[in-house]
């Protein structure tokens, strides 16, 4: 591997990191309540805009990745092939089922735009406590399936510093949130860590249907977490 190839390598991993600091602030709950003091008419567009910059953000790094000349690490075959190939079509299928579960105008923004007019509460993101199906197993399904994605593909060496960086990105950003989530729903959201993985599933930590559906009742954050 040749010196430019490293300093290419390098430039891939600053931008990545970069972009997820810059995700980060702009999702941070100080940077909303910022925007909202000097803003407070246009607060409705902030989910809007902070989706439309990640993916206007997001594009030149992936020109970025296409551009350089990646060497290749190692690559699934035969039956490994036949495996990566299934587990990520079962990401993908998890990505898109998951989705019924989601209030994904919510998610994009759009039902924050239509209902601009009580947009002005003390988090955009309101909204009740629930606990799809795949949130039973892992607290965040979204990075688990991502990563699935991630490293089922052949690996080069550019895709190794994006699968790396974007893996770390994950687990930071899953701590952030969560932060958020505590702040929002407080003991509720606690009893629920407790008893639910973050990212990588573990057989004998999940909830059951009717202790999902007991731990987002309304006067069930107020009881003491269960181990």
């Amino acid at each position: 591997m040749t010196t430019a190839h490293y300093i290419e390598l390098m430039t891939l991993a600053v931008a990545w990191i970069a972009y997820g600091t810059v995700h980060s602030l702009l999702a941070s709950l100080r940077c909303k309540a910022w925007f909202r003091a000097h803003w407070p008419q246009q607060m409705h567009g902030y989910r809007v805009g902070f989706n439309l910059s990640a993916v206007i953000l997001l594009l030149p790094i992936l020109a970025l990745e296409q551009s350089f000349e990646a060497q290749p690490l190692w690559s699934w075959a035969g039956t490994a092939k036949i495996i990566a190939l299934s587990i990520m079509v079962i990401a993908i299928t998890g990505f898109i089922w998951s989705t019924r579960y989601y209030d994904m105008s919510h998610f994009i923004g759009t039902r924050q735009w239509r209902n601009r007019a009580n947009i002005n509460h003390a988090h955009d993101d309101d909204s009740t406590f629930t606990i799809s199906p795949l949130h039973r197993f892992v607290r965040h399904p979204w990075y688990a399936l991502a990563l699935l994605l991630l490293w089922s593909r052949d690996i080069e060496s550019t895709t190794l510093v994006t699968n790396l960086i974007v893996s770390a990105y994950f687990i930071i950003g899953a701590r952030l949130e969560e932060n958020k989530l505590v702040e929002q729903f407080g003991d509720q959201y606690r009893a629920y860590q407790q008893r639910v993985p973050a990212i990588v599933p573990r057989p004998w930590r999940y909830l059951s249907a009717a202790k999902a559906r007991l731990l987002c009742t309304p006067t069930h954050h107020n009881e003491p977490p269960k181990t």
